[in-house]
């Protein structure tokens, strides 16, 4: 087995019998940071059918944004789902390429105790994030940064782990302040906390989520394999886009949340897609500002060793095509 199964839960979505079951299906292997709307598009790229159609027959793994970089790079998984996270590694030199993103706004807002009233409010306090080095570590510190707050010695910055264990981070009293992802922070704002900042209603930070990363080296070797994990992603961004209904139903059962907190989510969440899983060069210039700041290199890699959205674009024509 590999190396890091240990480290992988493995998500089991039903599995669909389709009518490319017929050829033999090529087992793929992706990873989805964690089971949060973020991934919507993949949870619907495998209930769907749509990578089945392509004759690929994907399992999603669940794990760290640190862990799945290193199974990309090693050749453990072919492809990682990513958000920004992805973007710190690639930007220090590692041979992966961002190939397409569902959303370009953090999916996040900042809660904090009831009691502080604003974000000048959290010098010296503790501040909830994931992990080390993840998106929302990043933008955090950046947008403190922008408030003149000193991410690491005005407040402190603690890695208190996923979605809802950020939220019971807060609620404990282990954080005064957490970055939280909506299906959290609806839980959050029922509980009485208060927002300071929601990244998704502010479109001035750009970031991007659910994403998907390779190594450069299977772009070479196997871009067919590569193109059609792209078409059952971007037919999936596209159902997303459509099809509120369906898309909250297939939330509910993949985030085994309550139908009405699945559509919350869904109306929170649609602002902040991307119309075909691209993203222009001002905004990649942007996301990935808060990373360069990270690496204290003035000056930012070529967007070309970073991002490569030709496969995407390919694909969209295709389809448009078809249509």
């Amino acid at each position: 087995g590999h190396p890091l199964t240990t480290l992988f839960c493995v998500l089991a979505l039903l599995a669909i019998p389709h009518k490319a079951e017929a050829q033999a299906l090529r087992k793929v292997h992706a990873t989805i940071p964690a089971l949060t709307e973020s991934s919507i598009t993949f949870f619907i790229a495998r209930e769907k059918g749509f990578w089945r159609d392509e004759g690929l027959d994907v399992e999603l793994i669940v794990t760290r944004a640190a862990t799945s970089i290193q199974a990309v790079i090693a050749g453990n998984v072919e492809f990682g789902t990513a958000g920004g996270s992805a973007l710190l590694p690639i930007t220090r030199g590692l041979p992966m390429t961002f190939l397409f993103t569902t959303f370009n706004r953090a999916n996040f807002s900042l809660y904090a105790k009831s009691q502080i009233r604003s974000v000048q409010e959290l010098k010296g306090k503790r501040i909830g994030i994931s992990s080390f080095g993840s998106g929302p570590d990043s933008l955090v510190r950046d947008f403190l940064n922008d408030q003149g707050i000193d991410g690491g010695r005005d407040a402190t910055i603690l890695a208190v782990g996923s979605g809802t264990e950020r939220f019971i981070a807060l609620k404990t009293g282990t954080v005064d302040a957490a970055m939280l992802s909506p299906s959290a922070y609806i839980m959050a704002e029922e509980a009485g906390f208060r927002e300071l900042f929601s990244f998704v209603k502010q479109g001035d930070y750009v970031y991007l989520q659910g994403g998907v990363i390779t190594r450069n080296n299977l772009l070479k070797s196997e871009p067919v394999l590569a193109e059609k994990f792209i078409r059952g992603s971007l037919k999936a961004l596209l159902y997303l886009q459509t099809n509120r209904p369906e898309t909250i139903s297939i939330l509910s059962r993949a985030l085994k949340i309550k139908q009405d907190i699945a559509t919350r989510i869904y109306d929170e969440i649609r602002p902040g897609l991307t119309q075909d899983g691209t993203v222009n060069e001002e905004q990649q210039r942007k996301s990935l500002a808060p990373f360069l700041e990270r690496t204290g290199s003035k000056e930012p890699p070529s967007l070309q060793k970073i991002f490569d959205f030709s496969i995407t674009r390919k694909v969209l024509t295709e389809l448009k095509a078809k249509k």
